[in-house]
């Protein structure tokens, strides 16, 4: 006798009982929480979307880690946050794509040191590979790259002690310099340095790609910390610009799927990979486009609250209370921002 082999899967394997018969805010089961415990000692890194898990995290009494803390000279939190303090566990800014945490991690443990680390502006200097964390830049070359190995000694002292890596992976395209091919957080001439065509190159990195440098940093991750333990997210937020020679949308939607293929694939083939759906949530089509404010691209809270309420689902939800969350939504600190601004004064420069 022939047995329907769907007769046994759950009501969640089911779009009618799962999603169609269900109001938005009402979906179940959407993931199967990792364990996790108070005491683990968790660090984020990533797009713009991953700061919304660690504070709300860190605000639920996580052992959230701040490796590169605020020193006393700022008015408050939000000063703070503009200078890269309390953004992620690293002052690192956005690490955008795979290929700047591979390169990240490298750097920090000595085993490569990029052709070039310091952009000019003006008559200051900056980290070319966070420009976006120190508004104002150094007098100096020699002071950036200080600043850098102080940066990068925290970065190393993360890997090795933290029990969960949080990243949001954001995006496919990048800037990389020719001569070795070093990516970098913002297209050169945005924030600072200048673009130059004979040294910098556009990439939009392919599936098997990014694949390798996520197979890649998990090596390397486990190689000194092999307790260490990964959860993987997509951001739901649209590319602001494209160096594509595609519409914004579609190549949107080409990093995404790819992004999101590659997180699959691990979160299936490796047990310390887990992988949160909050792209899904906020961007798939039952959502009807609701948790996007006006521009069509930022989040809005009520799609960050119900991440949020997914994400604390299960054990979670009872080890991780939300009665201690009391905070105020704050403003992302987000690259990509600074390049539509960038963009917006240059043409009103025209």
């Amino acid at each position: 006798m022939t047995v329907n082999p769907y007769k046994f899967q759950p009501q969640k394997a089911f779009w009618k009982t799962a999603v169609a018969a269900r109001h938005m805010a009402d979906m179940q089961d959407l993931w199967t929480p990792l364990p996790l415990k108070k005491a683990d000692r968790v660090a984020t890194a990533g797009s713009c979307f991953a700061q919304h898990i660690g504070r709300n995290l860190a605000l639920r009494g996580a052992n959230y880690m701040d490796m590169e803390p605020a020193p006393p000279v700022f008015e408050d939190a939000a000063q703070a946050r503009d200078w890269g303090y309390g953004v992620f566990s690293g002052r690192y800014g956005n690490i955008y794509t795979t290929r700047q945490l591979v390169q990240l991690f490298d750097e920090a443990h000595g085993n490569r040191t990029p052709v070039e680390r310091v952009w000019q502006k003006g008559d200051r200097y900056f980290d070319a590979l966070r420009p976006s964390v120190d508004p104002v830049g150094q007098d100096s070359p020699d002071t950036v790259i200080a600043l850098r190995e102080k940066h990068l000694a925290a970065v190393r002292a993360m890997f090795a002690d933290l029990d969960l890596f949080v990243f949001t992976m954001g995006l496919t395209e990048g800037w990389e310099a020719r001569a070795d091919g070093t990516m970098y957080p913002m297209a050169p001439g945005t924030l600072a340095g200048s673009h130059d065509p004979d040294k910098y190159v556009f990439h939009n990195l392919r599936h098997a790609e990014i694949l390798a440098d996520m197979t890649g940093f998990r090596d390397r991750l486990l190689s000194v910390n092999p307790g260490a333990r990964m959860l993987l997210t997509v951001s739901p937020v649209p590319l602001t610009a494209t160096a594509t020679q595609e519409h914004v949308l579609p190549a949107t939607v080409y990093s995404k799927s790819v992004l999101r293929a590659v997180a699959g694939e691990l979160a299936e083939d490796y047990d310390d990979i887990t992988y949160f759906p909050s792209y899904e949530i906020i961007s798939s089509h039952p959502m009807q486009g609701m948790f996007f404010n006006p521009d069509k691209r930022t989040v809005n809270q009520f799609g960050v609250d119900l991440v949020m309420q997914q994400f604390f689902s299960g054990p979670l939800a009872a080890e991780f209370s939300a009665a201690q969350v009391a905070a105020a939504p704050v403003d992302l600190i987000c690259d990509e921002e600074k390049l539509e601004q960038a963009l917006d004064r240059a043409d009103a420069a025209r």
